[in-house]
């Protein structure tokens, strides 16, 4: 099932208007944060305010994800215990390091009994954790890890590596480009990470661009408003609607039956072409059900 993810917001777990708020923002997931946005003394208030939201429920169609504290953190198992029980949409767990990360993360929520549905997300904010992505990605291939998501975490990355966070971030797209990759090639959805300066909406605007067009399926949040430059940067643009529905129906008329590529507009096209057509309408589509819920 294809699920909308051009913005996904972060909120703070501690912060019980910001959450009532998100309820009503056009976002397409929701981050119930208990990680960097909470400081260690609020980490027991905000667990239990996170799960009393969860429990009220009220998120509609967006996608509601409980963000846990790292694995070397002493409040990640509580944090681990309480999604478990809370059934969001997914978890998503900060700093992973390698394989073995995931493979815990399994066993734990086996030994808590949770709900084989709930997904986990991990985010790709470590030095280790880039030059071992293919190994971590592999691990979706076993349905039992419940790997469905990487997000991207740039600034913690530019911190440990030294990189520059320079305009354009031209210095991180080979490293972009390797992740979207390994997600690619093991099936795995993949989010690009926050833009600070939510006081810039142009430098937003461009870096949504640019995060589509290198692969990218969203983009994360830090403030309500980015979601409206996030959603019009991810959602199919109409004129492009119209040249999937074309290529589709051209593919179907009878005198293509079997054929492996087509003129068409005065270019060849294949049917890998139609097949990215019949995703992008069933995008457009899903965006459309959410919109309405």
């Amino acid at each position: 099932m294809i699920r909308p993810r051009r913005s996904v917001l972060f909120m703070p777990g501690s912060n019980a208007r910001a959450i009532a708020k998100a309820r009503t923002l056009p976002a397409d997931g929701v981050i119930l944060d208990l990680e960097d946005s909470v400081a260690p003394d609020a980490k027991a208030g905000a667990r239990a305010q996170i799960a009393r939201e969860a429990a009220a429920g009220g998120f509609g169609g967006r996608e509601l994800i409980i963000r846990v504290n790292h694995l070397q953190s002493p409040w990640w198992q509580d944090d681990l215990a309480m999604a478990a029980k809370a059934r969001p949409d997914a978890i998503l767990v900060p700093k992973i390091l390698g394989p073995d990360d995931i493979d815990l993360i399994a066993r734990k929520l086996d030994e808590l009994k949770a709900d084989p549905a709930l997904r986990v997300w991990v985010m790709i904010e470590t030095p280790l954790a880039v030059v071992r992505i293919d190994a971590i990605a592999a691990r979706a291939a076993d349905a039992t890890s419940g790997l469905d998501a990487f997000v991207v975490g740039p600034n913690d990355i530019a911190l440990e590596t030294r990189m520059r966070m320079l305009p354009g971030r031209a210095t991180m797209v080979p490293m972009f480009a390797s992740i979207i990759l390994a997600a690619r090639a093991y099936g795995v959805e993949i989010l690009d990470g926050p833009y600070s300066d939510f006081s810039d909406p142009a430098g937003f605007a461009e870096e949504c661009t640019q995060a589509r067009d290198l692969g990218f399926d969203g983009k994360t949040l830090i403030h309500p408003s980015q979601i409206e430059a996030a959603n019009a940067a991810f959602t199919p643009p109409a004129e492009e609607l119209t040249r999937a529905r074309a290529i589709i129906a051209a593919f179907e008329l009878p005198e293509n039956a079997g054929k492996g590529a087509i003129r068409f507009e005065g270019r060849m096209v294949e049917r890998l072409h139609a097949e990215m057509a019949r995703r992008m309408i069933a995008m457009a589509e899903a965006i459309a059900a959410l919109q309405a819920d």
